[in-house]
């Protein structure tokens, strides 16, 4: 019920056209129901032993065009603009699902596949769509047609309907129990196909790899694995499949042959007329409609229950880093960044990555962080941003908890460049805007100038509306890097963070992005995660992370006269040059 209710819930912006298609489903369902009464009319009163009453088959005519008349606008109706509704319906759940996509934590797209959430948000909800649109209709199209057909029968002849009436229940007893297995093999190929979805998200996403390795053989048989599985769980749904509407089609056959031996009996003992029988026929199959109709319907219906069920697991997963209720917004940031006590451990891990690293970064100062891998250097600058929730402790900005801090409004106050710079498909301009979508032209050009990126964006054949292609391909990692640190520059933040941004490229490439980082870091809070170490000698502060927390701390003069942890690191990188 819980689930039904927050099903009709997104009915509610389109109540009328709801209610408009559920009346001319009703329109349409009554002119089937009157056509036989007129064809009865034409055979038993049109027509005799004396001739053709040519005044009256007229009249029948007339009314047979008026209600075509009356079909064909009512079936026009619920077929535009039932289907209209329930596709507004579909945008309106995937419009929210995105959006609760969006919000969750770094922790649940950690473990989610991007393949299985686009199958949800795809396909899954075209099945809601059918059934949000053909639900409330086909039910009263049914209802109409078969109590209008039971009363009809009734009229003419009681026995007749009973022998017909007494089949339905145990029909309709058959189609609700493999209603059933169907919505469970359904939902099983939904799974099946996400998992193939994921397959080739996760295939396609890494083809360089995948041949710079000469595995496509390897893809293959993975997607075969997945291919196959989807194959055996289609043809279980098929078999379902195939039982369940050969049997309903031997009920059908079932009533039609009872009806025609029973009234084959009551006219021999003259209780039944030729003409009425003709007509029971003709409702007979107006009652055959709809129940074919509600056959059709359950399999929309499983499909939809299980399209929506899949939404509803995504829908119901709470983001554990939310606002607080008495959440305010930043303003004015002076940059000071300062962790107390803090520690951190995945949720699904024991062990802490971090414990207990106590770090003040004054107003505008640059703060390198160091260290061997695994040691939590990108984790603790990810705690600034809640990207993660920290385990214990507390960080605050300008002295206030940033739990206590907006979301939107604390990452409006942080940039972030990564050593894997994510492009969007499109144009320089655009990913460039993305920083912030209502700057200017001039604004945009100022921020690429000094990045450094302004040069290299006008030697492309279209400047900077060029095509960058999927994740930027058509660009160098250098190149990646100055447009990411322009959109920073366009965001304007009073704190940074930079990722390792430089350790994947060459010599001038690092000399050109490290110089239009410093230029970004003036008079900013910046968190240098730094893989050469050569990139951080200016840096106000280095922090030396290890397994046992803070090991080291200063200036890079400093720790090289220590002759610690610092100075071995820098020594291993300058005998390597």
């Amino acid at each position: 019920m819980e689930k039904l209710k927050k099903f009709l819930a997104y009915y509610k912006p389109y109540k009328k056209v709801l209610f408009a298609d559920l009346l001319f489903a009703a329109l349409a369902s009554m002119t089937v129901l009157a056509y036989p009464l007129l064809v009865n009319q034409i055979t038993k009163n049109a027509i005799s032993d004396e001739g053709i009453d040519i005044a009256l088959v007229f009249k029948m005519v007339g009314i047979f065009l008026f209600l075509m008349v009356v079909e064909y606008v009512s079936n026009f109706y619920t077929d535009y603009f039932g289907h209209a509704m329930g596709a507004k319906i579909e945008s309106d759940m995937r419009k929210n699902l995105f959006q609760h996509v969006q919000k969750l934590s770094f922790s649940y797209h950690d473990n989610a596949r991007t393949g299985q959430l686009m199958s949800r948000i795809t396909t899954d909800l075209f099945d809601v769509s059918e059934l949000a649109h053909h639900g409330p209709e086909d039910t009263v199209i049914s209802l109409v047609r078969i109590l209008g057909s039971f009363i009809i029968l009734l009229s003419i002849n009681w026995v007749l309907a009973s022998a017909t009436f007494l089949i339905l229940p145990f029909m309709f007893i058959f189609a609700y129990r493999y209603s059933i297995k169907m919505k469970h093999a359904l939902k099983k190929n939904k799974e099946r196909i996400a998992d193939i979805n994921a397959q080739i998200e996760d295939s396609l996403s890494g083809i360089r790899v995948v041949q710079s390795f000469a595995n496509e053989d390897i893809e293959v048989d993975k997607f075969r694995s997945s291919n196959h599985r989807f194959l055996e769980s289609r043809k279980k749904g098929y078999l379902v499949e195939a039982l369940f509407y050969n049997g309903l089609t031997g009920f059908i056959s079932l009533i039609n042959i009872s009806v025609v031996i029973a009234g084959a009996i009551l006219i021999s003992y003259n209780q039944l007329l030729l003409t009425e029988l003709i007509t029971f026929l003709l409702y007979i199959n107006t009652l055959i409609d709809p129940v074919k109709r509600l056959v059709n319907f359950t399999q929309n219906l499983q499909n939809g229950v299980a399209g929506f069920e899949r939404f509803m697991e995504i829908i119901a997963i709470e983001s554990d880093i939310t606002d607080a209720k008495d959440a305010t917004e930043l303003s004015n940031v002076k940059g000071s960044v300062e962790f107390v006590n803090v520690s951190f451990q995945y949720a699904s891990d024991s062990n802490y990555v971090f414990k207990n690293i106590t770090i003040t970064a004054r107003p505008g100062e640059y703060v390198a962080l160091v260290g061997p891998s695994g040691v939590g250097k990108t984790t603790l600058c990810s705690l600034i941003p809640r990207f993660y929730e920290t385990s214990e402790g507390t960080i605050k900005i300008d002295g206030t908890d940033i739990k206590n801090i907006r979301l939107k409004s604390l990452r409006d106050n942080i940039g972030i460049v990564q050593q894997d710079v994510y492009l969007f498909s499109g144009t320089i301009k655009e990913n460039i805007l993305y920083g912030n979508p209502g700057a200017t032209d001039e604004e945009m050009i100022n921020a690429a100038i000094n990045a450094n990126a302004h040069e290299f964006i006008m030697g492309l054949p279209d400047g900077y509306n060029a095509y960058i292609g999927q994740r930027g391909v058509k660009l160098s990692g250098g190149q990646k890097q100055r447009i990411s640190i322009a959109r920073l520059f366009l965001k304007n933040p009073p704190i940074l963070i930079l990722d390792e941004a430089t350790s994947a490229l060459d010599n001038e490439s690092e000399r050109v992005v490290q110089e239009s980082f410093e230029k970004l870091a003036k008079n900013r809070t910046a968190f240098v995660i730094a893989h050469r170490l050569s990139t951080i000698k200016s840096a106000e502060r280095i922090i030396v992370l290890s397994e046992d927390g803070i090991a080291e701390e200063g200036t890079h003069t400093k720790l090289i006269e220590n002759n610690g942890i610092y100075a071995k690191f820098y020594k291993m990188q300058f005998d390597q040059l």
